[in-house]
């Protein structure tokens, strides 16, 4: 007897009951910041609050209508993260400056963009149309900080902004959304090429050198952007991007291997090169030297200060406002994760990763589900590309690898950084909603290419077998059984 598909099930009401709650850790810490600053209540908390909420619940609504068997986990947790760095921004506004105020700006504007993307993209496939687009795109996005008149200069040892009027903007963002895109659509459509045998090497098969044409243009991509930018952590999220997204597409370790061993040349290469890639590595090596801590240019201040910071909250932390996070450099962006782990403790950093890791998580199992390649790749690099960017934050802040230039998502201050993340979760609300509904099973259109309704699941060819002789059984264990 065949089994009967359970049916699929909307979750839109759990979606609803864990909004809530990741409204109240959002508003409560914002209370708790209004309370040490005597400040609690006030029109401007409950204008902040009521704009935060009306935003959220708004969102849902959309989910309820375009797509509602979408993850009804993914949209709380960035709330609450949301609302997590929103109250901290406050906390940390010295008098006379709107961060605060800023960062809301752009957290409603990036969620009306990422309500938009679910309103009008009917179909995530769709955007496999727009693969070279994408890179074209993208190719846009990098240059633009370096267009004079566009481009914002040089700020903080990096050229990665460009100014829009009065503001600044890093397009470097949205390009991470527009590569991953681009390698998703090129990787579903020339896999089979990409996977012909090449050399083998001991157990490792290596692929032919002609085919690691994209690897290699990746590889230069990130070394130009470490050049010509001078910005160390968007170079290693570009090449970890399409590395983890050619081994999903390929399942060959060998494309593992020739990655790491073009990243640790040029990054080899650029400390020996460039000064202010060697800074950064000497600071994270000697944070503890007094010439180092005290040098202007890349020093280690910044680095000590927040693990100071850390070790002065504890497990459990002084509590939000009772802290001195503002002691540190950029406490309201780069080193946002020091502010919290000093005001929320050890117990408060655990459960803010925990929340990254379920997101991660739920991003993984939107790929799995999907039934079409394009959509696999691209809900795996754009979950990729927020961890690997977490990562990179959270080692730099703690020291275990050298300090980059990227922001925490959803926390830190950055109206770039928060509109690009925001697109993505809107995208893979998209690809949850097609992993977890119904399959369509209506028949196609006369005419209508089947490869841009379904591509096969991402597996390893079969190899080819040899044609049947005439007369030849192809059926050769029922013969077996038959003999026997």
């Amino acid at each position: 007897m065949t089994p009967i598909d359970p049916v699929p099930k909307p979750r839109r009401n759990v979606e609803l009951v864990l909004l809530i709650l990741a409204l109240a850790v959002g508003i409560g810490a914002q209370a708790l910041v209004g309370v040490d600053r005597q400040k609690a209540f006030d029109t401007d908390f409950w204008f902040q609050s009521g704009l935060l909420a009306a935003a959220a619940l708004a969102f849902h609504v959309v989910l309820r209508i375009r797509a509602k068997y979408a993850d009804p986990v993914i949209l709380p947790l960035v709330v609450g993260l949301n609302g997590l760095g929103l109250a901290m921004i406050h906390r940390l506004d010295r008098v006379g400056e709107d961060t605060g105020n800023n960062q809301l700006r752009w957290t409603l504007v990036a969620m009306a963009v990422s309500i938009a993307v679910i309103w009008f993209l009917k179909d995530h496939r769709i955007l496999r149309r727009f693969t070279y687009i994408s890179l074209a795109a993208s190719a846009v996005l990098l240059i633009l900080p370096l267009v004079p008149g566009v481009s914002a200069g040089e700020v903080l040892g990096a050229s990665v902004w460009i100014k829009l009027g009065s503001m600044t903007f890093q397009p470097g963002e949205l390009a991470k959304v527009t590569l991953a895109i681009f390698f998703a659509g090129y990787l579903s459509s020339n896999r089979d090429l990409i996977l012909l045998a090449g050399r083998k090497i001991g157990p490792v098969q290596f692929p032919r050198f002609k085919d690691l044409g994209p690897m290699i243009a990746a590889w230069l991509v990130s070394i130009g952007v470490l050049v010509f930018q001078r910005d160390l952590g968007t170079s290693i999220l570009f090449f970890g991007l399409f590395l983890v997204m050619i081994y999903v597409a390929t399942s060959r370790i060998s494309w593992v291997i020739i990655g790491v061993v073009l990243m640790v040349a040029g990054g080899f290469a650029a400390s020996k090169v460039f000064s202010h890639v060697a800074l950064r590595i000497d600071g994270w090596i000697n944070a503890f030297t007094p010439e180092v801590y005290g040098r202007e240019f890349g020093g280690s201040r910044q680095i000590v200060e927040g693990l100071f910071g850390m070790a002065n909250g504890g497990l459990v932390g002084t509590g939000l406002g009772q802290g001195r996070p503002n002691l540190v450099p950029f406490a309201n962006s780069d080193m946002i994760v020091a502010s919290f782990g000093e005001e929320l403790g050890l117990i408060g950093i655990f459960a803010i990763v925990l929340m990254y890791l379920l997101l991660f998580t739920r991003g993984f199992r939107a790929a799995l589900g999907t039934r079409d390649a394009f959509g696999k790749l691209l809900a795996t690099g754009l979950s990729f590309a927020v961890a690997l960017q977490c990562f990179v934050v959270i080692g730099g802040v703690t020291r275990l690898i050298p300090l980059t230039g990227l922001t925490t998502p959803f926390l830190a201050a950055g109206g770039s950084s928060l509109l690009a993340n925001w697109i993505i979760v809107g995208l893979l609300l998209m690809i949850s909603h097609t992993a977890r509904g119904p399959v369509d099973t209506t028949p196609l259109p006369p005419g209508q290419d089947p490869e841009a309704q379904e591509t096969p699941p991402l597996l390893p060819p079969k190899p080819a077998t040899a044609p049947a002789r005439s007369g030849a059984s192809t059926d050769a264990p029922t013969e077996a059984v038959k003999r026997l």
